[in-house]
C-alpha cells in the first residue's frame, strides 16, 4: 500500500478529530507519538457515523447508515479503503486487532438513533456500552496489547466512557429534546426535569467517575495523562451542571471554555509530572 495515501488518510482523521473535538484532540496531543494515529483513526471513524444519524438532515439517514456498516466491514477485510476514513481505521482494527463486536455495538447504538426517541433502562444501557464504551474499550487494546491485561481494565474503561456519554446527555438536554424530540434517560419526563432528577443522574455519573480514576492511574504512562485531561475536562464539566439548576439545563447548553481547558491542561500537565496521578 503507497505509503503516502497512508498518511493522506491519516491525516483526514486527525483533520475530523481536531475539527470536532476540542477537548479530545488536546488529550491526544499528550499520548506518545505512535499512539496518535491510530486514536484519530477510532474518532474520526465514530465522529462520521454519529453525524449521520445526528446532523444529516433531508437524506435517506437509514441507507446511509446501513451502507456506511457495510463499507466499514469491507475495508476490514479488505485491508483497504477509498473512503480515507474507512480506510484510516480498518487499519487500526487490523494492527490491533480490535474486537469485532465493538464495532457491531458502536453501530447497532448509532442505528437505535434513527428511530429511539425513548429509552426503557435496558435499551438506555445497551445504547450507553455501545455509543460509548466500547470506544473506550477501541482505545483500550490500542493502548494495551496483553488481553489479559485489557479485560482487567475493562470495568475501569466502561466506566469512563459511560461517564462521559452521561454528562453529553445532560449537556445536550435542550438540544437533543427540542430538535430531535429525543431524551436518553429512562423514566424522566423532560417537561418537568427536576432538581431531583438531575440530583439521581450526577450521583450515578459521580460513582463512575471514581471507578474510572482507578482505572486511570494504571494506564501505560505514554497514554496516562492524555487520558487524564480528558477526564479532568469532563470532571469540570460535571461540575458546571452540577452547578446549574435544573431549570437553566434546559435553556442553555453548558460547556467549558477554551481559557479554561488551557488552565486544566497545564493544571493536569502539573500533577503528572510530580507523579500524584
Amino acid at each position: 500500500m503507497d505509503e503516502l495515501y497512508n498518511k493522506v488518510c491519516q491525516k483526514s482523521s486527525e483533520i475530523i478529530t481536531k475539527s470536532y473535538s476540542t477537548s479530545f484532540s488536546m488529550g491526544i496531543r499528550l499520548f506518545h507519538k505512535k499512539f496518535r494515529p491510530p486514536i484519530y483513526g477510532i474518532y474520526g471513524f465514530v465522529r462520521f457515523a454519529d453525524e449521520i444519524v445526528d446532523t444529516f438532515y433531508g437524506v435517506d439517514k437509514e441507507g446511509l447508515l446501513k451502507d456506511f456498516r457495510k463499507q466499514t466491514f469491507e475495508a476490514i477485510n479488505a485491508g483497504v479503503s477509498l473512503n480515507p476514513v474507512l480506510h484510516s481505521f480498518q487499519k487500526v482494527v487490523n494492527k490491533h486487532n480490535i474486537d469485532r463486536n465493538h464495532i457491531h455495538a458502536f453501530l447497532d447504538s448509532m442505528e437505535m438513533d434513527l428511530y429511539k426517541q425513548r429509552f426503557t433502562r435496558p435499551e438506555y444501557e445497551k445504547y450507553i456500552y455501545g455509543s460509548a464504551e466500547v470506544v473506550g474499550l477501541m482505545c483500550l487494546e490500542v493502548f494495551i496489547s496483553d488481553k489479559q491485561r485489557v479485560a482487567e481494565l475493562t470495568p475501569f474503561a466502561r466506566a469512563l466512557g459511560s461517564a462521559f456519554q452521561k454528562i453529553n446527555f445532560l449537556r445536550d438536554l435542550k438540544s437533543d429534546y427540542i430538535d430531535r424530540e429525543r431524551t436518553y434517560f429512562p423514566g424522566i419526563n423532560i417537561d418537568t426535569f427536576s432538581e431531583n432528577d438531575k440530583a439521581a443522574l450526577e450521583e450515578e455519573i459521580k460513582e463512575e467517575f471514581d471507578q474510572a480514576f482507578i482505572g486511570i492511574k494504571q494506564l501505560p504512562k505514554d497514554v496516562r495523562l492524555g487520558v487524564y485531561v480528558a477526564y479532568v475536562y469532563y470532571l469540570n464539566l460535571y461540575k458546571k451542571i452540577s452547578n446549574t439548576p435544573a431549570a437553566e439545563i434546559l435553556e442553555k447548553r453548558i460547556r467549558v471554555k477554551n481559557r479554561k481547558k488551557i488552565y486544566l491542561l497545564t493544571k493536569s500537565s502539573i500533577r503528572h509530572s510530580f507523579s500524584a496521578l
